[in-house]
């Protein structure tokens, strides 16, 4: 289940993922708070936080991620990873460097950091 963060600047999109992320979260929380925050922005910056009780994605869920950041390639400014599991930390790792943008990793502990860094100027 993927749940919207809340208090963060207008630019930055923040989602916790928890349990098992689905195909629906993205079609109904992830890929419309996407939408509407390109309507007022050209860039957006991206919090995707991996909670403590977060057990994966389903097919769906990862067929939606890679659309949803191949339509809006070049809308990513900034993408902090927030997560304790090292196989997802380093997949983003491996494949930060083909997203425009800058992408950083976190554990869950540094959540705080994660967010500073993507808010700031």
């Amino acid at each position: 289940m993927l749940k919207l963060m809340k208090d963060l600047p207008d630019n930055v999109i923040g989602v916790t993922g928890e349990g098992e992320i689905t195909g629906s979260d993205y079609e109904n929380i992830l890929i419309p708070a996407v939408e509407e925050k390109l309507k007022n922005h050209e860039k957006v910056r991206f919090i995707y936080h991996m909670g403590k009780d977060f057990k994966g994605f389903d097919a769906k869920a990862m067929f939606d991620d890679t659309m949803l950041g191949i339509k809006h390639f070049t809308a990513w400014e900034r993408i902090a990873f927030v997560s304790d599991h090292d196989h997802y930390n380093s997949m983003v790792k491996f494949f930060g460097h083909l997203i425009p943008g800058d992408i950083k990793v976190f554990k869950n502990d540094e959540l705080n950091d994660a967010i500073k860094w993507v808010s700031e100027d």
